[in-house]
């Protein structure tokens, strides 16, 4: 691979994982921490909502990250003719 689509290649997978972690970051901090009270409101599994997200909420949507992940990877190999 030349010097260039390596650096595009970098940039893209780096990219992925700002904007995930950026997502993760936002629903543990916002929906667990900073709007857990308003969140409590709504019941979920007959409990308050604020409250499952802080449980398990955040923790699904990280593995959900995950899968999100490993197939945008795949298709960011595929696009830079990656082999593994």
């Amino acid at each position: 691979m030349d010097k260039e689509k390596s650096r595009a290649y970098w940039r893209a997978n780096t990219a992925l994982i700002r904007n995930l972690l950026i997502v993760w970051a936002s629903v543990s901090l916002g929906f667990s921490i900073l709007l857990v009270q308003p969140l409590n409101t709504i019941r979920f599994f007959g409990v308050p909502f604020g409250f499952w997200m802080a449980q398990q909420g955040s923790i699904l949507i990280f593995v959900l990250l995950i899968f999100i992940y490993a197939f945008q990877m795949d298709k960011l190999d595929r696009k830079y003719n990656i082999k593994r």
